[in-house]
């Protein structure tokens, strides 16, 4: 094919990725609704669809009747499209899921726990992604990774909940035949919570979001019309790794003063002058179940981190100046346990022509599954736009 017939095809498939982009966004959107959000009739809407579900991309199933009216159709990922592979390297365990275009993940694969060596833990789900393609090899077009550590290019150079560094992720595809060449993405955990927050949850269609989530540590990302801002190498968002605590303290990154150490389990252990705890989350969870009762130990401790993470919080908008900060992982409960210290807190540490009307702080929607979307949607992007569309189409 000319790079002319390859310009006319990917111009051909524009309004469809814009269709299928609506698809994920929009998950019962019917056809009347989605021609009028692209802007075209009714007849070159049926056109599109009748497409769509030749190339086996997008299907349509009857909408419930609503009063009188021309009937209409929900529009459905079709059964034998492409698929992604997304994983989730996380701080206590992994999961392997696949999503159609339609962006939810269905999970195929897990380990509720992690073994101390990486390639134990990578070689696992390396199996459970040799698995899936040889299952659907027709189908699937992509692996996508979110993993709690920071992240550079496709190595995960420092993973604290188990001491890893200089992990080589591209060991997740090593289990595929020598004739199976699947690209991959890699990304931090916390930047994709916060595309799908962006995408899909608390956020969805606002313009600017910063979005924050604690677990063993804090990190997150800035989200701008729906992309994420990586950096370089994809390393961009370690907020926890900004000096806002003890400049005495060194960090197990290296650096001294990072706000991790003043935020989530580890920090409420060290205030309540427990033992550095084995799963700092699991820990964190617990204290909260307490601190709701009579444990003033529990509640200090709670007040403090809730304090430095409103401050942190109110830090970040000032450099940023999002629409809206959405919060995941522990972010939300820890905020709830001392709700008015963090709100004190934020609004203290914000400049004065932001009080009056500060970005708000809303909860994510997603939960622990936020990461597995974000790294379904990071996918979605790629094998969606309309050059990938149209190598679908001329290959199905």
């Amino acid at each position: 094919m000319t790079s002319h017939q390859t310009g006319a095809a990917s111009a051909r498939w524009l309004t469809a990725a814009r269709l299928i982009d609506l698809l994920r966004t929009h998950p019962d959107i019917t056809r009347a609704a989605a021609a009028a959000e692209l802007g075209i009739g009714s007849g070159a809407a049926t056109d599109l669809l009748a497409r769509l579900r030749r190339a086996e991309l997008v299907d349509e199933v009857p909408a419930p009747a609503r009063g009188r009216g021309r009937p209409t159709t929900l529009l459905r990922p079709h059964p034998r499209g492409p698929l992604v592979i997304a994983a989730d390297l996380g701080a206590t365990g992994w999961r392997v899921a696949t999503a159609d275009v339609g962006g939810a993940p269905v999970v195929e694969a897990a380990a509720s726990r992690l073994h101390r060596d990486p390639r134990r833990v990578l070689g696992d789900m390396a199996e459970a992604i040799r698995v899936i393609q040889k299952r659907d090899s027709s189908r699937i077009r992509l692996v996508s990774v979110a993993a709690a550590g920071t992240v550079s290019d496709d190595r995960l150079v420092q993973f604290t909940p188990r001491g890893w560094m200089d992990v080589d992720l591209s060991q997740l595809t090593s289990g595929l035949p020598r004739r199976v060449h699947l690209p991959m993405s890699v990304g931090n955990d916390a930047t994709l919570a916060g595309l799908a927050e962006a995408r899909t949850g608390s956020a969805r269609g606002v313009g600017t979001v910063l979005h924050l989530i604690v677990t063993t540590g804090i990190g997150g990302a800035l989200i701008v019309d729906g992309v994420p801002t990586t950096g370089a190498h994809g390393a961009a968002g370690e907020y926890g790794h900004l000096p806002f605590g003890d400049r005495t303290q060194l960090c197990a990154c290296g650096a001294h003063g990072c706000w991790n150490l003043t935020v989530a389990g580890d920090a409420l252990a060290d205030l309540r002058g427990d033992p550095p705890p084995r799963n700092p989350v699991a820990y964190a969870h617990r204290l909260l179940d307490r601190a709701s009762g009579t444990d003033a130990s529990a509640g200090h401790a709670f007040t403090t981190v809730a304090r430095s993470l409103g401050s942190g919080i109110a830090g970040l908008v000032n450099v940023h100046d999002p629409d809206v900060v959405t919060l995941g992982g522990l972010a939300s409960p820890l905020r709830a346990a001392a709700t008015g210290e963090f709100d004190s807190a934020y609004l203290g540490g914000l400049m004065a022509f932001r009080k009056n009307a500060p970005p708000p702080v809303l909860d994510g929607i997603h939960g622990d599954d936020g990461p597995l979307v974000g790294a379904a949607l990071l996918g979605l992007d790629r094998i969606t736009t309309p050059d990938a569309l149209a190598q679908w189409a001329e290959s199905s």
